[in-house]
């Protein structure tokens, strides 16, 4: 593994990799390098057999609290198209990654943050955190997907009064929203990201993989093509010896061991 600055990356569980961001000083605030780097990580992660769930965290302050807005004041026109090209890759590097995602998310996730939060595959909350998109109160709009996530994962409403207002809402109010799913003790927050991390990683990988995908799947394609798409990765996995242990496993009343084959 890369030696990393802004990011550490540790196996605290059996097939789970941690990434906890590492800019406390400024609030984990989402600057190149720190995005360069986690998706570095998550390169090394996507070839890596051993990894097969991935928890992104920061501290008990926050999780992200936005873009590094001093990387804003040089800023033109033309070096930010450069700049969110190259950004841009590297959020491709989450929003493509294969494996599942978990957010565990305390005190600030505003912003980039917000973005990178929602960019997961499920976020779990301590009751202290704060979600929002403030970009507007620097005369700008969300970059990172804001403007086309939010709406779909907490409806228009809400999300247009966020991203237009830059008001911030609690971890209830995204529990209740759909855009979180649980809130726990602040101080229980990563304990559970990783207690659900490790039983993802303790099911089939292949299946978990295609499941994941299938979900994603449902929110740009018609319902058609996405239960064609569902019924296809259903047949396809009846080959993988990952069926045949479970199936086993369920009428010998066992725990099923899974290799990923």
């Amino acid at each position: 593994m890369a030696a990393f600055t802004d990011i550490v990356v540790t196996t605290p569980k059996t097939h789970v990799t941690l990434i906890q961001l590492n800019r406390p000083q400024v609030y984990n605030a989402l600057r190149f390098n720190l995005l360069q780097e986690l998706s570095q990580a998550l390169a090394a992660a996507t070839t890596d057999d051993a990894v097969r769930c991935v928890v992104i965290t920061g501290n008990d302050k926050a999780f992200a609290a936005g873009a590094d807005i001093n990387e804003f004041q040089a800023q033109t026109l033309v070096s930010t198209a450069t700049d969110r090209d190259q950004r841009s890759q590297h959020w491709q590097a989450l929003r493509g990654f294969p494996k599942p995602v978990i957010a565990a998310v305390n005190g600030f996730a505003l912003g980039g943050g917000c973005e990178m939060a929602m960019n997961c595959d499920i976020i779990i909350a301590g009751d202290t955190a704060k979600f929002g998109q403030p970009e507007i109160n620097l005369g700008i709009i969300p970059g990172g997907g804001g403007t086309q996530r939010l709406p779909r994962t907490v409806g228009k409403s809400l999300a247009m009064k966020m991203i237009l207002s830059g008001e911030r809402i609690d971890a209830e109010t995204a529990l209740t929203a759909g855009l979180v799913a649980e809130v726990v003790p602040a101080a229980k927050t990563l304990e559970r990201a990783l207690e659900l991390a490790e039983l993802i990683a303790s099911k089939p990988p292949i299946a978990v993989r295609m499941a994941k995908d299938a979900v994603l799947r449902s929110y740009d394609v018609p319902i058609e093509a996405g239960l064609l798409y569902e019924r296809r990765a259903f047949s396809i996995l009846f080959a993988t010896e990952d069926r045949k242990e479970g199936v086993a496993a369920f009428l010998e009343k066992r725990k099923a061991t899974f290799k990923g084959q």
